[in-house]
């Protein structure tokens, strides 16, 4: 029998659906024998689809520094056992990862910038406003800094900056003021205590929003936490040094910031005095009504694409 936990683990997994998965498939060229990497392994939606279009001999690399999604993947592909291999790390490593199997070069890359429903889904992990649970938001429980410690050390003005440039809040110097103000009785721990200051720190009208008032915050902690940006530049200079020529790179972002790193790096790559990349389309890729109306998840995915120079 199934501990509770797998039980609970397993329900989020189902539903978490990995957007754009055939044009994933398509866009990477994907067919047997080749070598391609899930660097967001997640719940494995992506590396299912690889796995499943490289048949019957292609192998798929999987990489995720969440060590909960490498177990629920393993699981959801045991099948696919004999042409996956599993690596728990992050995709700003994906060179020494890969190489730590053997491979020197693969096929294709894909990853998904989006935080899973397994972790959106688990109050213990404190991604979400939605529940309660502890400020923590890491991606990768190994590190030892969490939102909560970004909340309570940080300055005023600092919180401020984080809060401005990586979640465009209109509200951040007001909400940084707000937190600094209520952390002086006691530390701000919590998902709900953390919510309900924001919603206290900004305007009446801006709390009944199309959007959450606190959806840009713990957006913005999140991306601290994890550094994600960073993360993200090292990303896509790892990926393109361990395509092997004609492989291609895919990355699905979800909000501008992301999309706005990934496009000014394919760009830069591409138009470089000797030019590592090629663009294979100038606009992104955005999923059909179908399924954006089937998986809200998906309406704000973009995809770019790109294929290692053969020179």
């Amino acid at each position: 029998m199934r501990s509770f936990l797998t039980c609970i683990e397993l329900e989020e997994r189902e539903k978490h659906v990995s957007v754009l998965r055939n044009e994933v498939v398509e866009w990477l060229n994907v067919g047997s024998g080749g070598v391609y990497v899930d660097g967001t392994l997640g719940a494995g939606g992506h590396a299912e689809a690889l796995l499943q279009a490289s048949e019957p001999d292609g192998i798929i690399i999987g990489v995720d520094q969440d060590d909960s999604a490498i177990k629920i993947a393993e699981e959801r592909l045991k099948k696919f056992s004999s042409r996956l291999q599993l690596i728990h790390g992050s995709f700003a490593q994906l060179v020494q990862c890969v190489q730590s199997i053997g491979i020197n070069a693969v096929n294709g890359i894909v990853l998904d910038l989006g935080v899973s429903s397994m972790q959106l889904g688990d109050p213990a992990r404190g991604f979400s406003f939605q529940s309660e649970g502890p400020l923590d938001m890491r991606m990768d429980q190994r590190i030892p800094r969490m939102a909560s410690h970004v909340v309570n050390d940080s300055s005023e003005l600092e919180l401020a900056r984080i809060f401005r440039e990586y979640g465009e809040e209109r509200y951040a110097r007001r909400i940084a003021r707000g937190i600094a103000q209520c952390r002086v009785g006691r530390p701000i721990l919590t998902t709900s205590a953390l919510k309900d200051i924001i919603r206290l720190s900004v305007p009446l009208s801006y709390r009944s929003g199309r959007l959450h008032c606190a959806t840009r915050v713990f957006q913005s902690l999140r991306i601290a936490v994890n550094a994600e940006l960073d993360v993200l530049l090292r990303g896509i200079q790892q990926a393109v040094l361990l395509l092997a020529p004609g492989g291609r790179l895919g990355v699905i972002t979800f909000h501008s910031l992301e999309d706005r790193i990934v496009k000014q790096s394919f760009l830069s790559m591409a138009r470089s005095a000797q030019p590592t990349v090629v663009r294979l389309f100038k606009k992104p890729i955005r999923p059909s009504e179908k399924e954006q109306h089937d998986n809200r998840r998906s309406r704000s995915a973009k995809f770019r694409v790109v294929e290692k120079s053969l020179l």
